[in-house]
């Protein structure tokens, strides 16, 4: 499955940090996120299976906008696009020709790409939250609350203030690393970034 897709999915719910979040690792987190109002990066993705075997190795752009604004590119040869507008997310895959739209529901603004550009005041409604710090560098574990999920742990480290990279892992032992490079905060980002033009022809799908 491509890494976008898997952003798309519903968190339903490495470290060896405590299970409860601490109210101060929470606000952290929360202040973190909630100081880029805008934010674009570059990414590169790895994705390992359980015995460390490489699956995939991919680079892309990606630019937020809050609340709830989000674009994610990844380039080919496993080339998918990912728009949110604030009221559906729209997911273009250009080898099948499909565009698949999904309302914006509380299910998808707790997906871990939409964690990013969503209303960062209820993630401990979803999530145990920890942290630790070193330096400049600080990294959270959120872990969800509900059993039998999709990721069993999600990582988020931030440099400098910045999101510098995301990791996560699933109850197989299958990893996805992401670096951001490049990253930018609060600037100017087109209106039409987060607007998807649905290509002639494309095989649409409403979910």
């Amino acid at each position: 499955m491509r890494f976008v897709s898997m952003l798309l999915l519903p968190v339903l719910a490495l470290t060896a940090f405590s299970a409860s979040a601490a109210p101060a690792d929470v606000q952290s987190l929360t202040n973190l996120l909630e100081r880029s109002k805008t934010l674009t990066a570059n990414f590169s993705q790895l994705t390992l299976d359980g015995s460390g075997t490489q699956l995939q190795d991919t680079k892309g752009q990606m630019a937020l906008q809050r609340p709830g604004l989000f674009y994610w590119h990844t380039d080919a040869p496993n080339e998918q696009t990912m728009v949110s507008d604030g009221q559906k997310v729209t997911l273009w895959d250009p080898d099948l020709e499909q565009v698949t739209i999904k309302k914006l529901d509380q299910r998808l603004t707790q997906t871990p790409a939409l964690l990013l550009s969503g209303d960062v005041s209820k993630i401990s409604e979803s999530f145990d939250i920890t942290s630790k710090q070193s330096g400049e560098v600080i990294d959270f574990t959120l872990k969800p609350k509900t059993k039998d999920t999709l990721f069993d742990s999600l990582n988020l480290s931030f440099r400098s203030g910045l999101i510098n990279n995301m990791r996560l892992v699933d109850s197989v032992g299958q990893r996805t690393d992401l670096l951001f490079t490049g990253v930018k905060a609060n600037e100017p980002i087109p209106a039409s970034k987060f607007k998807f033009d649905i290509p002639k022809g494309a095989d649409v799908i409403q979910e």
